[in-house]
């Protein structure tokens, strides 16, 4: 039977139950009605990249990784993968009668907030900094996640935090975001209606207020938008603790049952925290409905009997997962090869990389290089078998005997490390360096996590100094240095610093063995940026202020280190032959790309949108499409992607939708196209116009 023909069953649920009943389960830590046979339930789990929390699983790299992918067909077998591993615990769970926390069905998974600014802690758990990207990913994570049958889910998804929300940190308890109009329905928001148009189950609320109200309690995010406009059907959960901050931190209530009271009203069906245990008293004071209470939890038990949690465990079609579809083989290999297509290749002078196997030594040297915290990022799993990058390049030149090798940090991780300068010499003895620097998850994250920053975000996006200053050393002694770079979010360095660069973000379980990959050209590296890498951040706006002017490629306006959707390769590309055709409200973009290199490799196509004649307010351009191709070495293909007449539309200063008649140029790319993209190697994009 599906839920919708069980909707009597689930009102006679209601119907028996008492309010302190209905209320118990409305928080994340639902207790049993046992005299109803409904079991305790605790819905708050996490599924970032590999489930969090809940022992052992496969540790993908973290989403930014991910997102530097731009493979939709990958992520969502990534996702495949953790609703098996999510199935399989809760399933051991059920049987050993285990209804603690991390052991569910409903997961706080994917965030979808736009990574707008480079010093946020949490931007490392998004898809970056691009809209298109962010929704056609996290799409790809809900049916991942989800299944594809809306009445008999396989986990529940959540896209969060609704809305606005991507630091600082230190205030999002209290801040007050307005963000223009324009901003708010062009950048914000459109991530967050693809995944309801695709059928995500849950929105959580964000802990700041949004236009003076908070997101948890907002009648403009949570009805107006989130119900009436775009329809939505599933439940809203709160941010944790975050419904307490009406009255603790955002003053715009005085009581526990005046936050309560308004959260509900709203639509809010979930407290993760304690504060709805006051909407008993919200209910007796007048401030909020039983019949508003009793909307929530029909919302709630509609999720829970999609789930089939009131069913013999027996029935699901995944009831036969266990122990070993955790961080199974399939899954590892496919751990190391999201790490893979993650990696990206930013510099490669003189193509020092790929590495020769000759006879030569080889000096690895930095913190990262055993570093498991430049691994995992946050809301990581555990694993019995996480690859360092040192540990991936020993086991990759084990079988050289004409490579010579050897490792020493050099400098720690953290600020209050000392260098050790006797180690300089034996860089400057080597032939090649390969220098393992960066972040690792106790640098970023949210607030806290990270035992190395306020709250968890950076205050500069630069290199720490000390890292920096040993690195500079190393540098003028002369031997050529491959940079491998860790991290969440974008890294100023001057260029110059190394001969070759590879940014591998916290890359997973099988890292290390990824990178070596990489390294020694066993994998043609085919990442791209997901985000805009500014060169310092004395370039940024304040981080307090949400107006997307001078953020991201879009609206950039001083030239980066690296821009949006770069990625370079071992083989070298060429488009040509450009078209576009228009039929109806379809504009069909087509275009020859050739892999002109010597070596096989994986492509990134992306189609970018732009007004011929913009006004200020307009963005350079926007992605619109992308596509991963892989081509053999001499070898071309046809690729072809379809945009809408709506791709083309601008949103004005109130918000509003509209296309514009004039030329707009449609440039077919494998960067956000400008002249530092062509500098630093980009394929040289072609452009096509079409009258609209």
């Amino acid at each position: 039977m599906t839920v919708s023909e069980r909707e009597d069953e689930i009102q006679a649920l209601i119907n028996e139950m008492t309010l302190e009943e209905k209320v118990s389960l409305m928080l994340h830590e639902s207790m049993a009605v046992q005299r109803l046979n409904i079991p305790e339930y605790n819905w708050w789990n996490e599924g970032l990249h590999g489930i969090g929390r809940a022992g052992a699983a496969t540790v993908f790299p973290q989403t930014i990784g991910l997102g530097a992918t731009f493979d939709v067909e990958l992520a969502k077998k990534e996702y495949e993968a953790i609703s098996d591993e999510a199935r399989a615990i809760y399933n051991n769970a059920i049987k050993a009668n285990n209804r603690s926390q991390y052991k569910g069905l409903t997961f706080w998974t994917p965030n979808i907030n736009i990574f707008r600014d480079p010093r946020w802690g949490r931007g490392q758990e998004t898809f970056g900094e691009d809209v298109c990207l962010t929704s056609k990913m996290g799409v790809a994570a809900v049916k991942g996640l989800q299944g594809d049958d809306s009445e008999n889910l396989k986990l529940a998804a959540c896209a969060k935090h609704f809305a606005v929300h991507s630091g600082p940190e230190n205030t999002r308890h209290t801040a007050n975001v307005k963000p223009s109009k324009k901003d708010l329905w062009e950048t914000y928001l459109p991530a967050f209606k693809a995944l309801v148009d695709n059928g995500v189950e849950s929105v959580m609320g964000a802990y700041q207020r949004l236009y003076d109200e908070p997101c948890c309690g907002s009648n403009f995010l949570l009805v107006d938008v989130l119900r009436k406009q775009w329809g939505f059907k599933g439940h809203v959960v709160s941010d944790c603790w975050a419904v307490q901050d009406f009255h603790a931190n955002h003053k715009v209530t005085q009581t526990p049952a005046e936050s309560a009271a308004l959260a509900i009203n709203n639509g809010c069906d979930l407290n993760c925290g304690c504060t709805y245990h006051a909407a008993i008293d919200a209910v007796r004071q007048g401030l909020l409905s039983e019949e508003k209470i009793n909307e929530s939890v029909g919302r709630l038990l509609r999720t829970r009997f999609k789930l089939g949690m009131f069913d013999a465990p027996e029935k699901s079609k995944w009831g036969t997962l266990d122990r070993k579809d955790i961080d199974s083989p399939e899954h590892r290999a496919l751990a190391k090869k999201v790490a893979q297509d993650s990696i990206v290749l930013l510099k490669n002078k003189d193509n020092l990389l790929p590495i020769q196997q000759k006879s030569q030594k080889i000096m690895i040297i930095g913190p990262t290089a055993t570093n498991i915290e430049a691994l995992i990022g946050n809301y990581y799993g555990l694993n019995s078998k996480i690859v360092t990058i040192l540990e991936g390049i020993i086991g990759k030149i084990q079988n050289m005997p004409e490579i010579n090798i050897d490792y020493h940090p050099g400098v720690g991780m953290y600020s209050d490390s000392k260098q050790r300068g006797w180690t300089l010499g034996m860089a400057e003895s080597a032939d090649v360096v390969i220098a393992c620097f960066g972040l690792d998850c106790m640098m970023e994250g949210e607030e806290g996590d990270s035992i190395e920053t306020v709250k968890g975000d950076r205050e500069t996006i630069e290199l720490p100094k000390h890292q920096l200053d040993y690195l500079q050393a190393m540098h003028d002694r002369g031997t050529p240095i491959v940079l491998v770079l860790t991290g969440g979010a974008p890294i100023a360095i001057p260029y110059e610093i190394a001969d070759a660069i590879v940014f591998a973000w916290y890359p997973g379980e099988e890292g290390g063995n990824a990178v070596a990959d990489v390294l020694f050209g066993d994998v043609n590296p085919n990442g791209h940026l997901p985000m805009t890498f500014p060169a310092a951040t004395e370039d940024l706006p304040d981080f307090d202020d949400y107006s997307m002017k001078n953020r991201t490629y879009k609206y950039i306006q001083k030239e980066p280190l690296f821009p949006f959707g770069f990625g370079l390769s071992y083989s070298k590309w060429q488009f040509e032959n450009a078209s576009a055709k228009k039929d109806g409200e379809i504009i069909e973009v087509s275009a020859d790309i050739k892999n002109i290199g010597s070596k096989d490799g994986a492509e990134v196509v992306q189609i970018y949108v732009a007004k011929e004649n913009p006004s200020k307010d307009d963005p350079c351009c926007a992605l619109k499409a992308f596509k991963k191709l892989t081509i053999p070495a001499g070898k071309s293909e046809k690729v072809t992607l379809q945009l809408s007449v709506k791709d083309f539309e601008t949103i004005d200063e109130e918000g509003n939708a509209k296309l514009i008649p004039g030329e707009y140029k449609i440039i077919i790319a494998d960067a956000s196209p400008s002249s530092r993209s062509e500098e630093l190697g980009a394929t040289t994009p072609i452009t096509v116009k079409i009258t609209l």
